[in-house]
């Protein structure tokens, strides 16, 4: 079994059947790990199903493989690429590492301005993330929304959270800025620009003293 025997795609309505065995393995895959997530319900998954803000893997047979979709916060100003999940029957494959890509390309293509940002308890997952941009942040620079921390409810931590007046807990926080990353590639394009002249320089300078020669 290889990454190639998957097919990985934007969800629609078609694969709204596949929504309650969705749910259920967030459910137990939370259970597993000892951590939560917030709790979604079949209806849910659906409907981003339905708005094409969701991303799902099929094995070649048809069978459910794994599954993410996204979440808008703050009006649109930040995106998080939530639950998710991977059969248990289809891990080890990268099949994870494909899905998260795929979700991050489709969110940047829906908005392009928006942060992107999520929180975690897993290492494979913060790798993913730092291989897609993410940085580690606070969770102040995080939407500050409350219909989002209320999703933190159905977590085992959320008592955790609330101690800490929601500026830390047992997730870590990672962020996308789109406008960070931009201003990082005009540094680096800034900075060979001018490496490339004062080689041009160096170059007109050493003709010049061979023709005075």
């Amino acid at each position: 079994m290889t990454i190639q025997d998957f097919d990985i795609q934007v969800a629609t309505g078609q694969h709204v059947e596949y929504a309650q065995h969705i749910c259920d393995e967030m459910a137990e895959s939370a259970k597993a790990r000892g951590t939560g997530i917030a709790r979604r319900s079949p209806e849910y998954v659906a409907d981003k199903m339905l708005e094409g803000k969701a991303v799902i893997a099929l094995y070649k047979d048809g069978t459910w493989a794994g599954f993410c979709y996204i979440e808008t916060w703050s009006h649109g100003d930040f995106v998080a690429n939530s639950g998710l999940i991977v059969n248990p029957e289809f891990r080890k494959v990268g099949l994870a590492k494909a899905i998260k890509q795929k979700v991050f390309e489709l969110s940047r293509l829906k908005y392009p301005d928006a942060k992107i940002f999520g929180l975690t308890t897993g290492l494979a997952v913060m790798k993913i993330n730092s291989e897609l941009g993410y940085e580690p942040v606070t969770y102040s620079e995080l939407s500050q929304d409350e219909d989002f921390w209320k999703g933190c409810k159905s977590c085992v931590n959320y008592d955790i959270l609330m101690s800490k007046d929601r500026k830390n807990c047992m997730c870590t926080a990672m962020l996308f800025d789109p406008a960070e990353k931009q201003k990082e590639y005009d540094e680096k394009m800034k900075k060979i620009t001018h490496k490339a002249t004062l080689l041009e320089r160096i170059e007109n300078a050493l003709k010049k003293i061979g023709h005075d020669y």
